[in-house]
């Protein structure tokens, strides 16, 4: 079992914005010390909600400030860039780390983004399977060219090359694909693509879309021990105390607050109506799903969701205190007290 940790670089209210990358840094280094396996940084634009703009800029910098640490995205929104420039950073962090980069990309939202960007709404409602496949190409092929809908140019060299890693398998970054519903399953298991999954998502759930996307990846021909340990990964969120009610509480004061504020910051490019989730019933909700309270209980939830799920990879939110200080420790604590537990 692989556990990291999901960073969102979260604006509490009452901070500033340079705060919570500070804290987004440090959950990286302190991870590191702590024998995690990965950080997984998540990228949002104009809310609070998360300040990280780019994960593939911070994942660089963290790259650099870490030695053994995997960095990934979760995701890099892949309808707010061109799939060839994201392509050219990815295979440049994957060159440079040794091999430590995961790409993660998803589709994103119906936001204003797509209005700031450029990319229209069509290219989140129905350009991603083109942009991610355009990617995909440009991570494994010497020379590109493209003649799709939305993407079309004559043959170029791919400089630089990521398979010329001089570590690693010779291959590219790994891409992993952010899945919320049966189509975007079904898309990265006829790519053979692992999945991340959700932090909203209960263990049955999330069983249902690794099932699916087994029998999808079998269909589509993709060989057994692909599908046997596709490498998905399970986001989630995790709180640590001596007492479970004491770890509730920490939650349940600072995440309501941060919910409201920057959930509610969401703008729709098309201004369709959208409800947002009650913070309160939310947190809460996510509290009974995963890892919140004592270092046994975490070890027994994240056993229970690999067992239930087969998923052996998580990127668990540590920064739910919003609190430079208890972030830290939280992150200590889930490597010395909870990883010795899982083996």
């Amino acid at each position: 079992m692989r556990v990291g940790a999901f960073v969102l670089a979260a604006q509490f209210p009452g901070q500033g914005q340079g705060e919570p990358l500070h804290r987004a840094v440090r959950t990286a280094e302190v991870s590191e010390e702590a024998g995690l396996d990965s950080v997984w940084l998540a990228e949002h634009h104009f809310v609070p909600y998360g300040v990280c703009p780019s994960a593939v800029t911070l994942a660089a910098l963290l790259l650099g400030r870490t030695k053994r640490l995997r960095v990934g995205t979760a995701v890099s929104v892949l309808p707010n860039t061109h799939p060839v420039a994201l392509g050219e950073q990815a295979a440049l962090l994957h060159l440079t780390s040794g091999g430590r980069f995961s790409l993660g990309v998803g589709r994103g939202g119906p936001w204003v983004d797509l209005e700031v960007f450029g990319g229209g709404l069509d290219s989140y409602e129905t350009g991603f399977p083109e942009d991610l496949d355009l990617l995909r190409r440009w991570l494994a092929e010497p020379r590109v060219a493209a003649a799709g809908e939305r993407h079309g140019f004559r043959e170029v060299a791919v400089v630089p090359r990521p398979s010329e890693a001089l570590d690693g398998d010779g291959s590219g970054p790994e891409v992993i694909v952010a899945c919320t519903s049966p189509g975007s399953v079904r898309l990265a298991a006829e790519r053979g693509l692992p999945m991340l999954l959700g932090m909203h998502c209960g263990d049955e759930e999330k069983a249902g879309m690794v099932a699916l996307w087994r029998r999808t990846a079998l269909a589509a021909g993709h060989p057994q021990d692909l599908v046997r340990d596709p490498g998905h990964v399970s986001a989630g969120l995790c709180q640590l105390a001596d007492r479970s009610a004491d770890a509730r509480e920490t939650l349940l004061k600072a995440m309501p607050g941060w919910f409201r504020l920057g959930l509610d910051a969401h703008v729709t490019v098309d201004h369709r109506e959208r409800a947002m989730r009650d913070p309160v019933a939310y947190t809460e909700l996510l509290c009974r799903l995963h890892p919140v309270g004592t270092p046994r209980l975490a070890a027994d939830r994240l056993a229970a969701t690999s067992e239930r799920t087969g998923i052996t990879r998580f990127a668990l939110l540590t920064e739910g205190s919003g609190d430079l200080a208890a972030t830290e420790e939280n992150v200590r604590r889930l490597g010395a007290e909870v990883l010795p537990r899982l083996g």
